[in-house]
Parts: structure tokens; C-alpha cells; sequence
């Protein structure tokens, strides 16, 4: 399948790509197209402001965590019946996993998708240098095709137009459009408790504004003639076997304490038998009756601890299915929430379920962010000491244990190796949140666990 397509990469981070590339979606779908949203990388918040301005749910491509045939297969999964495919890249075009390779970089991300490239550069108090900048990015690495280039935070319609004619001499590609310095047009600072918000439609005005500005600034019929056409196949690894008949029903927790979720963790869940039902704990809703496995995803708890907390019929039912031993995976704000209380940044401590040991504390600064290759410990029914899966870590908490307890994954980072999460039971929790992806078999390990427990449960075992 043929489809218009680019990849929006900048020279580094906080040089306005994704204000770009949100400007672009939303103009794109003002003219009457329909916009599929990537993000490089395995960033939850940026895909928010897609979804939010395209109404297509945006995908995560991330070329560590997944195969080269597995992100070619999410890209085209991703962007069946849309006109546009816009990929926003991740830190600087080259950055990734290791500064000796492209891998998990953006510019991987385009040679796998064969996309070529926007490059965003910050212009302010330069003109001709500008040129030089883009012709770096241009020889790096020759797979990579930049297409064009679009001029940020320029002074004026004249400073801009020195940028051009040095761009377009010096570099044989043609700039795009421009942004002047405006305050009105930075993107809200990103943290987890700006997306209730995003959701709730509260930065629409501020994506109008966008469309707007984009639509007079930017040449985006010949931004639209240059993007890439060549069709792409589909390697139909992941989602290759026949869709399987539903045989098992999972509850899924999903409102906006918990929705962290990559779409093609619970769409493999589906295709290998789970039908998902969801519920909000948020809204008081309780484990649905008749489910055989339980996923608690990421999200940010602590930013709706008080109400979670006054939940009690939630929570007794959430630690009733767990107690019986569904099999359930909890991930990250889903760990939070199963252990005995979250603690604010200002002191105040929150009940929670209560069933791993320990309370969690919340801090201003990062306490865990990057890649991680994962594997099992013994008897983990996810995933065992044998088998090897990736994810990545990014939380403000900490926890502090109440007593000994069994650990869930053994993780690898760029600080070394360590242990993490909790098994207790049939409940494997942790901070990392696993790509499906990068191991379906844990998919089809879990649907079978689950149908143990219906097994168990019909025999009154």
C-alpha cells in the first residue's frame, strides 16, 4: 500500500519539532485529510497530542525495543485508510540507543519506512550558518533523505528569507515554511498530568492556532508533493497467524489514571484470544465480573490518589481477583496502585489496594528513565529466566519495600543490571513497561494462563 509520508526530525531536542509536526497534522487535517500520527521513540505524551488533533490513535515506532520488521509492520498497520502518514521523530535525527549507530533514532526510523525527512532547525541569530547545519545533518548518513527544511523561531518574514536562499543554494532542498518567534506557539511543558487536559480538550485553541499559522507559513501542497509514495509491504510478523477466536476475557483498567498502553500490546492480546473489556477505577468501577486475566497499566495514579483512595469497593475488587489468582500484569502507575499507599511530593500519604509490600513515593525530579532488556525470574508466568524482551522505565517514584518479597524481571540498562517489580502469585508487576512486540510469545504465554484460571474456575477448582 502506497501512502504520503514523512518523517519531522529536528537538529536536537527543544528545537520545536513537535510543535511542527502537531502544526502539520492539524493543518493537513483542516485541508480535508486524514492524518496518522507516529512517534519515534517510546514516549506515551507526544502520541496524546496526535490522537488528540488527528482523532486517529497515534503509534509508538521504536527500532530498539522492535524489530526492523516489526516497526515496518506497525507503520502499516498503523496508517491503513489515512492520506498522510507524519512521523515525529525523537531528541536530535541521529540520536538513539548508541551514539556509534542509528539504532532507535529517527533516522532509523526513516530508513526503515523509507521516509524522507523535515528537518527542523532553531534559526534564531543565525542566517547563512543555517546552511551549514543542514548540510551536516545531509552527509551523516546516506540513507537518510532530507527532503526540506523548516526555519524556527526566526525574527522576522526577512530573516527568514535569508535562511531560504542560503538553505535552497547551498543544500538543493527547498525550505518548507517558517516560525517566528511567538510565545503563543510553544508547547505546554510536558508531564504526565498535562494529558487529562489534552484529553479533555483543553489545548484545542492552541492547536487552531497551529493549523492556522502553518497553513499561512508553510508551501504544504509542495511539502505534500515531495513526501515519500513508494509502497510499502507489510511483513505480517506479529499479527501473521490467523486471528484467533476469543477464549479467554481480560479486564483491562483504562481511564486517565491508567491508559498508558501501546496499542499493539492489547491488539495482540486480542489476536491470540483475550477479549478486552475495560473498566475505570477512577469512576468507581470494579473488576468485571466473569474475566479471566487483568491488565493494569501505566498512567499516573498519583495525580488522582485522593479519589483512588476513597474507591474502597474498587479496590477490595481489584485485590479479590488478584487474591484468586487471575493472572494479571501490572505496569508501572498499575504497580503504584497495588502497592500499600503512594506518598505526594508534599507529604500526604494515599491508601492504595495494598498487595505488594511496600509504599511508593513520589518525587520532583526523574527517579528512572530508558531502555531495558528484560527477562523473567523463576516462575514468572510472563516471562521466564529464559526468555528476553524489551521495554523501557520512565517514573518519579521510588519504592520502599515493607518486607522481603520475590522480584519479577531482571532488567539491563545503561546503569547496569538489576532487579525489579514483584511476583506475588499469579500477579507480575514492576515500573517497566514490556513492548509486546518485542516478544508476541509472552502475549500468547499470558492468553494461556488466563485460560487456566477459566479452567480452574469452571471445574470450582
Amino acid at each position: 500500500m502506497s501512502i504520503h509520508r514523512i518523517v519531522v526530525a529536528g537538529t536536537g531536542s527543544g528545537v520545536g519539532k513537535t510543535t511542527v509536526a502537531i502544526g502539520l497534522m492539524a493543518a493537513y487535517k483542516k485541508l480535508g485529510y486524514s492524518v496518522q500520527g507516529f512517534k519515534c521513540g517510546p514516549d506515551y505524551i507526544d502520541p496524546t497530542y496526535q490522537t488528540a488533533v488527528t482523532g486517529r490513535k497515534s503509534r509508538n515506532l521504536d527500532s530498539w525495543m522492535c524489530s526492523s520488521l516489526a516497526v515496518k509492520e506497525i507503520f502499516v498497520r498503523g496508517y491503513q485508510g489515512a492520506d498522510v502518514a507524519i512521523i515525529e521523530g525523537v531528541m536530535g535525527l541521529f540520536d538513539g540507543k548508541d551514539p556509534l549507530s542509528d539504532t532507535g533514532s529517527a533516522a532509523d526510523i526513516a530508513m526503515i519506512t523509507n521516509s524522507p525527512v523535515l528537518l527542523v532547525v532553531d534559526c534564531g541569530g543565525m542566517a547563512r550558518s543555517a546552511a551549514a547545519i543542514v548540510k551536516g545533518f545531509q552527509t551523516l548518513s546516506p540513507g537518510v533523505h532530507l527532503c526540506g527544511v523548516v526555519a524556527n523561531r526566526v525574527g522576522s518574514a526577512g530573516h527568514y528569507e535569508l535562511i531560504r536562499k542560503a538553505v535552497e543554494k547551498e543544500c538543493g532542498i527547498p525550505v518548507i515554511g517558517y516560525l517566528a518567534k511567538d510565545d503563543r506557539l510553544r508547547m505546554p511543558e510536558r508531564h504526565l498530568g498535562l494529558v487529562p487536559s489534552i484529553e479533555r480538550g483543553e489545548l484545542t485553541p492552541f492547536f487552531d492556532l497551529l493549523s492556522e499559522t502553518i497553513q499561512k507559513n508553510f508551501d504544504l501542497d509542495r511539502l505534500y508533493q515531495i513526501m515519500g509514495t513508494e509502497t510499502i509491504e507489510s511483513p505480517h510478523i506479529l499479527f501473521g497467524i490467523k486471528k484467533q477466536e476469543s477464549k479467554v476475557r481480560m479486564a483491562v483498567a483504562f481511564d486517565e489514571a491508567f491508559h498508558f498502553y501501546y496499542p499493539e500490546n492489547l491488539e495482540l492480546l486480542e489476536h491470540y484470544g483475550a477479549e478486552l473489556t475495560f473498566f475505570s477505577p477512577l469512576k468507581g468501577e470494579q473488576v468485571p465480573l466473569g474475566v479471566h486475566g487483568l491488565y493494569i497499566g501505566g498512567g499516573f495514579p498519583e495525580e488522582f490518589a485522593a479519589e483512588l483512595s476513597a474507591k474502597n469497593d474498587v479496590l477490595l475488587s481489584v485485590r479479590e481477583a488478584i487474591q484468586s489468582g487471575m493472572p494479571t500484569v501490572a505496569e508501572c502507575g498499575g504497580f503504584m496502585f497495588l502497592s500499600e499507599s503512594i506518598e505526594s511530593v508534599d507529604g500526604k500519604e494515599y491508601p492504595m489496594a495494598g498487595l505488594i509490600p511496600g509504599k511508593v513515593k513520589m518525587h520532583r525530579k526523574l527517579a528512572a528513565l530508558g531502555y531495558r532488556e528484560v527477562t523473567g525470574t523463576e516462575k514468572n508466568f510472563l516471562i521466564g529466566p529464559n526468555d528476553r524482551a524489551r521495554g523501557h522505565e520512565f517514573h518519579y517514584s521510588t519504592f520502599d519495600p515493607s518486607q522481603e518479597y520475590t522480584s519479577a524481571y531482571i532488567t539491563t540498562g545503561r546503569r547496569g543490571t538489576k532487579q525489579e517489580g514483584i511476583l506475588l502469585n499469579n500477579l507480575v508487576a514492576g515500573y517497566t513497561h514490556i513492548h509486546f512486540s518485542s516478544a508476541p510469545e509472552l502475549v500468547q504465554r499470558w492468553v494461556e494462563q488466563c485460560m487456566g484460571f477459566k479452567n480452574r474456575a469452571f471445574q470450582g477448582i
